[in-house]
């Protein structure tokens, strides 16, 4: 299950390093799946090798920057978005100027149901 968090400044967040030329702010994740929420900031001229899939689901806003998709030959900017489905081929990709994402990843349903399961139920009650 996801971590737990009221509103926080993530700007206090530290840069962490994820991938060559890749940081990242973790903003929440699933310590048992894929499921991650994170701001991922990408430098200037770094290029990725090869076309990624994934085994879980992905939603990609671009915050600030550029990123260029070198199979489509499209380059996209802040303000665009992606949601890929597990599986769906992605890349390689280019960044000129660098670009800063919001990357929401969530595991498949199967995965996430097996690590809800081992754990134990809670409840709780709301007053209006």
């Amino acid at each position: 299950m996801r971590e737990e968090h009221e509103f926080f400044p993530t700007g206090e967040l530290e840069w962490h390093p994820a991938d060559p030329g890749i940081t990242e702010r973790v903003l929440s994740r699933d310590p048992d799946t894929s499921t991650l929420t994170r701001i991922a900031r990408w430098e200037p001229g770094l290029e990725t090798e090869g076309v990624i899939r994934h085994d879980y689901h992905e939603e990609v806003y671009l915050l600030e920057g550029d990123l260029t998709d070198l199979t489509l030959g499209r380059t996209f900017h802040a303000g665009d978005f992606a949601s890929r489905r597990p599986g769906m081929p992605h890349g390689p990709y280019r960044t000129d100027a660098g670009c800063v994402m919001l990357e929401i990843r969530t595991a498949p349903w199967k995965l996430t149901a097996r690590a809800a399961s081992s754990r134990t139920p809670t409840t709780c009650s709301t007053k209006l």
